[in-house]
């Protein structure tokens, strides 16, 4: 077995999809650790739900995808990434998932606390960091060009994630308790 150990970030280098050496504090590197950091959040807000409710299934996708979002994120500029990206069909998913989601819980009109359940707590604090990924998302596309259809994604998963996080209260008959007036 393969040891999980290489010694070779020892240095404060780490390498990219293609084996180009950078810092650890690169963007590239700083992007995915906050993609990676969110992804490993959505897994916790997933392992609260149960396995029949729609959003088990969209945070699974989500989750999926996001590996493949940070297997790009990690390809240097100019070479190519065999690993298919699936953004503006999950983007769309997510958004008709949205439609129903505010369906149920209507307008706010306000602003709303996070927290509620521990589920609803977890999906806000899945929020502001799906919103701090996005912002360095944007940091790299500065330096080097993101594809649209990911910046596009990402700042869709921030409205689905309080969507979601909205639901989860309002299904427990609790969101009058967080509203901000």
């Amino acid at each position: 077995m393969k040891k999980i150990y290489t010694k070779t970030g020892d240095a404060g280098m780490t390498s990219l999809r293609n084996g180009v050496r950078v810092p650890k504090d690169d963007i590239r590197i700083e992007t995915n650790g906050m993609l990676d950091e969110l992804n490993a959040l959505l897994g916790v807000c997933r392992s609260s739900l149960p396995v029949e409710d729609e959003r088990w299934r969209m945070l699974y996708a989500i989750q999926t995808e996001l590996m493949s979002v940070m297997s790009h994120v990690a390809t240097s500029s100019g070479k190519v990434n065999p690993k298919e990206l699936h953004v503006a069909e999950l983007t769309r998913r997510m958004e008709e998932a949205m439609d129903r989601m505010h369906e149920e819980v209507g307008d706010a009109g306000h602003f709303i606390l996070p927290g509620g359940t521990l589920l609803s707590a977890r999906l806000h604090f899945a929020r502001a960091v799906a919103r701090t990924a996005e912002r360095r998302l944007w940091t790299l596309n500065r330096q080097d060009d993101v594809n649209d259809e990911i910046l596009c994604f990402m700042n869709r998963l921030s409205d689905y994630l309080f969507l979601s996080a909205r639901l989860e209260i309002r299904r427990q008959r609790r969101e009058e308790e967080f509203y901000v007036k």
